[in-house]
């Protein structure tokens, strides 16, 4: 006689499964709702009178609404971050505007890495055996500046880089921390920005090939000590 999965292990299967449909299911009905077209350049800046209008009137309650809202598209991976940013930077300037950014977009990219790494982490580990071992103790043995390396680099889906540590045995807090040290640089350029709202016609070009290559030398500099690390490692035998 084959016994059925344990109680424990069934409320875990339909926890995973209750959180993979939350999550579908708030993205299925973001598109269905139309909620794609508020989150444009154009809609922002025809709605920006109304918004700073609220804002000096009810400036705890926008930065609520502010929080909430960017957290929330980062957490479910919405489209339009982008202009969240500019229109966060339009809203409450580059400094509160900056700060508010890095905390609610850390807090959506921990919420959705959590998520992703009880929903799918322990299967995928074990269907990818061996090489999915060798793949994690690269990653984490150099975590915290591997990770830094893909935040402070634009070439890399934010989405992306908040799911693939998931599967790795990488900390929480060091998942954490180098988000939140690796977003700064480029949130700060994107919120600053959006203080000149009324003059962006476009979000193609919006930053310089220069900032760019400014933001990849700076991830450049976040894997020096891996590289430092190795060497050390290398020599060691020879010591």
């Amino acid at each position: 006689m084959i016994s059925g999965p344990s109680p424990p292990a069934a409320r875990s299967a339909w926890l995973k499964v209750a959180l993979l449909a939350l999550f579908a299911g708030v993205v299925v009905a973001f598109f269905a709702l139309g909620g794609h077209r508020y989150l444009t350049l154009e809609s922002i800046k025809a709605h920006r009178d109304a918004m700073l209008r609220f804002t000096e009137a009810n400036f705890a309650t926008a930065l609520a609404i502010g929080f909430v809202v960017y957290a929330g598209a980062v957490a479910f991976s919405l489209p339009g971050a982008l202009v969240l940013s500019l229109a966060t930077g339009f809203v409450f300037g580059r400094w509160v505007g900056t700060a508010l950014v890095v905390v609610a977009a850390t807090t959506g990219a921990t919420i959705l890495f959590l998520a992703a790494r009880y929903i799918f982490a322990d299967a995928a580990r074990r269907k990818l055996g061996a090489l999915g071992e060798r793949i994690n103790a690269g990653f984490t043995e150099n975590a915290f500046n591997y990770l830094l390396f893909l935040r402070l680099v634009p070439a890399f889906p934010f989405f992306l880089v908040n799911l693939a540590p998931a599967f790795t045995s990488i900390p929480l807090r060091t998942f954490v921390l180098a988000t939140f040290i690796g977003i700064v640089p480029g949130t700060f350029v994107f919120v600053n920005l959006g203080e000149t709202l009324g003059r962006i016609d476009s979000l193609q070009g919006l930053v310089s090939w220069e900032t760019l290559a400014a933001f990849a030398l700076l991830g450049a500099f976040a894997l020096v000590p891996v590289f430092l690390r190795k060497r050390a490692s290398a020599r060691a035998p020879d010591a």
